[in-house]
């Protein structure tokens, strides 16, 4: 569900576009509004659901996203449009955070890679729908479409959980809430997140920095309580968790922006329609949800960071490749490289989320399962705003258009150089990790 609806609206971005007559940015925003409201809350949810109960806090998230979806579907302007994405990233925030938990909780240790292999597949089978299937909807019945569809889904999701996820997980409650640290971490992502998106603004600059003061403070601020938000102490005396949450956050600062620039790529320099460019698009997701499976099991047979390293370098080679995106690109060369870089993702992401999950304490699940998530959002939302900058410095506030084509091609090049050299360090980082099996 929560994946479908974002993939899905990928491919009716250029269409929302022309209807509400949306700058490039303000569709940008339409992702990235989404990945601030659920970077905020969730460490705290963690926080909450390691309490209070992983269950009761999934279910929460399953019925927002639910409504949120419902108020997408009848969004009758770009501000409305921009709420509703809001609160679908409420209700992602809880359910991030409490689903892997779960998961780790209820497998042992050497089925764990393969549980969380099913998972990401799950995840990537609404990601590779997505495309195709909202190409479809929002050329036939419109881009509202999508969101109603999503909150159908929710309603199945909810009676399901209702008859048969009764059981509750949580732990200890050792103190009072961190309210303090959870206002500091809304102010560090909010001050990065907005400060990148005003960017080459001096103001823009002026965030950032304000952004990264804070962050400090939350370092010290979190070392000196007694029931942290987040606890440092898995950060500074915890190689695995450390480097693999680390090696997270770079793949998807990488990578999440692809689907965004090639769904523009295909519609405006290739002129395909929204369905024909789902079609094209659905090739990466699809091929990541088929080997994710068998990736999360190589992870239980070998040492994940020498899976999920492969993984980063397969996905370099793949945004090297589209260093080269022209006018001119075949389709063929544009598919390969797609299934290339599903591939890659595969071969990544359940190895190293078992890597992390596999690396701390049950006491530390919903934590360990939120900072993953955090990880893999604060990326996504680094990866949109480079492309922000990037479209702010190239195309302005204007319309991707024919006449400006040259331009978007450039925007496009600049963004996955950037992308392949963070992703090359990237594969160097997730190397210097240390051992799981013993």
């Amino acid at each position: 569900m929560t994946a479908f609806v974002g993939s899905g609206l990928n491919v009716a971005l250029p269409i929302i576009g022309k209807e509400f007559t949306s700058s490039a940015l303000t569709l940008s925003w339409i992702s990235t509004i989404y990945l601030l409201s659920t970077a905020a809350l969730l460490v705290p949810a963690g926080k909450l659901s390691d309490t209070y109960g992983r269950t009761i806090f999934f279910k929460s998230g399953v019925l927002i996203f639910t409504l949120s979806s419902l108020v997408g579907g009848f969004a009758a302007s770009e501000r409305m449009l921009l709420i509703s994405r809001g609160l679908q990233g409420i209700g992602a925030a809880a359910i991030f955070t409490t689903s892997m938990a779960i998961l780790v909780i209820v497998y042992p240790p050497q089925q764990r890679g393969k549980a969380i292999g099913i998972n990401t597949a799950a995840v990537y089978t609404g990601l590779s729908s997505g495309p195709f299937i909202g190409g479809i909807i929002t050329a036939s019945l419109g881009w509202e479409y999508i969101f109603f569809i999503t909150a159908f889904i929710g309603v199945f999701i909810l009676a399901f959980t209702a008859l048969y996820l009764s059981s509750e997980w949580k732990e200890e409650r050792t103190g009072k809430f961190d309210l303090t640290g959870s206002l500091i971490l809304l102010m560090i992502i909010v001050f990065i997140m907005v400060g990148v998106s005003l960017l080459p603004k001096a103001f823009g600059f002026g965030l950032i920095i304000l952004g990264f003061i804070s962050a400090i403070a939350f370092y010290y601020y979190e070392q000196r309580i007694s029931n942290p938000l987040l606890n440092i102490v898995l950060f500074k005396e915890n190689r695995t968790f450390t480097l693999s949450s680390s090696a997270a956050l770079i793949n998807y600062s990488a990578t999440f922006a692809i689907a965004f620039l090639m769904s523009f790529y295909l519609q405006s320099i290739k002129m395909l329609s929204p369905k024909e460019a789902g079609i094209i698009l659905i090739t990466q997701p699809l091929v990541q949800a088929i080997f994710s499976p068998l990736a999360g099991k190589l992870s239980d047979m070998f040492e994940p960071r020498i899976v999920s390293s492969s993984g980063m370098a397969i996905i370099t080679i793949g945004l090297i490749v589209f260093c080269f995106l022209s006018l001119e690109l075949s389709f063929f060369i544009i598919v390969g490289n797609l299934a290339m870089l599903g591939l890659g993702f595969a071969l990544f992401s359940s190895p190293n989320a078992n890597a992390i999950m596999s690396s701390v304490e049950k006491k530390f699940y919903g934590i360990a399962s939120s900072t993953l998530a955090l990880v893999r959002l604060i990326g996504q939302m680094m990866s949109m705003g480079i492309v922000i900058v990037i479209f702010t410095i190239f195309i302005g506030g204007r319309q991707i258009t024919i006449e400006n084509q040259n331009e978007f091609l450039q925007s496009t090049h600049v963004a996955f150089i950037l992308f392949s050299v963070l992703c090359l360090f990237g594969v160097f980082l997730s190397l210097s990790r240390g051992k799981i099996h013993k």
